[in-house]
């Protein structure tokens, strides 16, 4: 920890630290938006920007840290709304509405999802941060994510393509936005049929049960070749 700085008051632990600059983040977000330069979050807390690049690499990642600290308890409320759910489809259908449902208008969110006005690309809820916490959402179900096929890399898929769903849908919602049943109903149309195909393709002649990777193995093996 860099003892220099803080405006006069450093943080006892690295947890302390990056709990500041987040507060920090977020206050220039209130104040000035999404566009965020490392430099003015230093200057608010008082440290250089070398002490803020030692926690995080750039103004995107402070971006990210801070909306995902934003949507506090946000695993856990999702864990408790699908609690005694074991079937993976019906599990994926509610994170994602659960999602779309109660994030949707979120001021820290909307800062993050919506264009900057300098024509900067928006934050991705795909960004290897968001995908490390889908996951830690996804072992704390009640999945058996392994009986239906998935292993680490699918898993790693299902939690990407569920947050480009949940982006998607809060970004640009249509003309007549989807809500409750008819939200889910379209949602495990689309969705649910890419969810059973690892359990279907464990259970194929093709062994081991197929990844992502295998998955494109699969369908070469499986074309028809002219003679």
């Amino acid at each position: 920890m860099r003892s220099r700085g803080w405006a006069g008051s450093t943080p006892s632990s690295d947890e302390e630290a990056i709990s500041r600059i987040l507060s920090a983040v977020d206050e220039e977000v209130a104040e000035n938006g999404a566009t965020i330069r490392l430099a003015d979050v230093a200057r608010r807390l008082g440290v250089t920007r070398q002490t803020v690049y030692r926690y995080f690499p750039n103004a995107d990642a402070l971006l990210m840290a801070s909306g995902m600290r934003a949507v506090n308890g946000f695993i856990d409320q999702v864990a408790h709304h699908v609690s005694g759910l074991e079937d993976p489809v019906a599990v994926v259908v509610e994170c994602v509405a659960f999602g779309v449902e109660n994030l949707v208008g979120d001021p820290q969110l909307e800062s993050l999802l919506t264009a900057r006005n300098d024509g900067e690309p928006v934050t991705s809820l795909s960004s290897d941060t968001a995908i490390s916490v889908c996951l830690t959402a996804f072992h704390q179900l009640e999945v058996d994510w392994e009986l239906h096929g998935f292993d680490a890399l699918a898993l790693r898929a299902l939690a990407e393509m569920t947050l480009r769903t949940v982006q998607s849908m809060l970004t640009d919602p249509g003309e007549a936005p989807r809500e409750g049943l008819a939200l889910r109903r379209f949602v495990a149309r689309w969705l649910g049929p890419a969810i059973l195909y690892p359990r279907m393709a464990s259970l194929s002649i093709y062994d081991p049960p197929a990844s992502p990777d295998r998955y494109t193995e699969v369908e070469r093996r499986t074309q028809v070749r002219p003679r």
